[in-house]
Formats: C-alpha cells, sequence, structure tokens
C-alpha cells in the first residue's frame, strides 16, 4: 500500500467520491449490499464534485438542484463531529498512530474512482497523470489531512492505474446517457434504484444491436421505472 500503510485515511473522510450505475449494479447484485445503504444524493450546484466527469441527476423533490450519486457517509468515531466514507474501518489513535489507521473495507471491489487515485487520463487517454494533493480536504480539521508528501509515479502500479481510468471515464460516460433519459421527466429519489437496476440488469442482448436500437432501449427504461 505504500504511502497508505500508516495513514488514517483523510481522502476517505474529506471526499465526496461519484459512483456510476456500474458501481451500484456491482454492489447491490454481486455483494447483495442495499442502495439506501452505500448510496447518496450529494448537491453540486458549484460542479465542484462532478468536475465535467461524473453526471448531474435531478429529482421529483428538488428539480432545480443538480445532484451527484455518491457513496454514502457516516459519522467517524475516531474524529467526532467529522464524517467518513461508509466503507471505512477505523482504528483509534495510538502513540504509533496518533491520528489512527483507516482501512477500506471493500477495498478488492472499490470503485474505479478510488482505485485511479490521485491521477487521470490524459488528453489522449493512454497516460496517467497525477494531481497535486492538497494539504488537508475541507476545513483545516485534522481528520481531513490528506497525504504526507505528494505521490510519485512509483507509488501507482501503471497498468492497473491506466484500466482503472479508462473504465473509470467510460462507465461514467455511459452513466451520463443514463441522466439524459433520468432528467428529461425526473422521478422521485426512492424510485432511482429501480431504474439503475433495469438499464444495468440488461446491457447484454442475445444479438446485434444498433445504435437506435440501443437508444430505444434506453428511453423504454424511463416509464417502467417512474411508475412506482
Amino acid at each position: 500500500m505504500g504511502i497508505c500503510e500508516s495513514c488514517h485515511s483523510g481522502c476517505c473522510r474529506s471526499f465526496a467520491v461519484p459512483i456510476s450505475g456500474a458501481d451500484i449494479h456491482q454492489f447491490t447484485h454481486y455483494q447483495n449490499k442495499n442502495f439506501w445503504d452505500f448510496a447518496c444524493r450529494w448537491e453540486d450546484s458549484e460542479g465542484l464534485i462532478s468536475r465535467n466527469l461524473a453526471p448531474h441527476f435531478f429529482f421529483e423533490d428538488a428539480p432545480d438542484v443538480p445532484f451527484v450519486i455518491c457513496l454514502k457517509h457516516i459519522p467517524s468515531v475516531s474524529f467526532p463531529g467529522t464524517t467518513k466514507c461508509r466503507f471505512l474501518m477505523e482504528c483509534l489513535p495510538d502513540e504509533e498512530h496518533p491520528k489512527g489507521l483507516g482501512r477500506c473495507s471493500i477495498y478488492h471491489s472499490r470503485p474505479h474512482t478510488c482505485r485511479s487515485f490521485p491521477a487521470k487520463l490524459n488528453d489522449d487517454s493512454e497516460l496517467a497523470i497525477l494531481y497535486e494533493i492538497p494539504t488537508n480536504g475541507r476545513n483545516g480539521e485534522p481528520a481531513y489531512d490528506l497525504c504526507p508528501r505528494q505521490w510519485t509515479p512509483a507509488d501507482l502500479e501503471p497498468n492497473e492505474t491506466i484500466q482503472s481510468l479508462v473504465v473509470a471515464k467510460y462507465e461514467m460516460t455511459f452513466f451520463k446517457k443514463i441522466a439524459v433519459v433520468w432528467n428529461q421527466n425526473p422521478g422521485p429519489w426512492n424510485s432511482f434504484p429501480e431504474f439503475i437496476n433495469i438499464i444495468y440488469s440488461n446491457r447484454i442482448s442475445s444479438g446485434q444491436i444498433s445504435k437506435t436500437n440501443q437508444d430505444q432501449s434506453l428511453g423504454d427504461a424511463e416509464p417502467i421505472s417512474k411508475a412506482a
């Protein structure tokens, strides 16, 4: 784990982590997790969460508010008054680790957004570029302190990093198409999981399908999902 070995996981506390429909389907169908236990909608009026990568969704109860679908945060035990990712396991501080330790409880099945941190694709999607990590992720609270040093290329496995970035970009691009369908007639938040289930459970066809038919199939999902 390199730079993360003795970390209290400030990144898993500081950031709202966007997830894709594929992430949601993976959690609900293959890990038997309840949507409401791991997902939330995070208001993103300034685009600081989406960063032009994750789609915005609108909902019936707040039709003018853009939301990004993210991993849920819950209160932290190690740092009272702060929050952490739902899947972050905390070890309380001790003499060796004054901020405690943090470990991801779904590390091997974590979203590709997490897998590729802290890198992004270049314009040709062929190289990964490390971006600069600030010293603190939110408001100066010690819980939100980030990496003790800047990352170097040696800290990441090159092929896995590129693959994670490419998959993350692909899935978010597809998720944007899903958002277009949903946002044509925003439904209630409580019907969103079923809408996602319908789309992602039907990504495999028994034969060839044209782009026109593919777009039509996405459109057909809307009234079914909104019927609840």
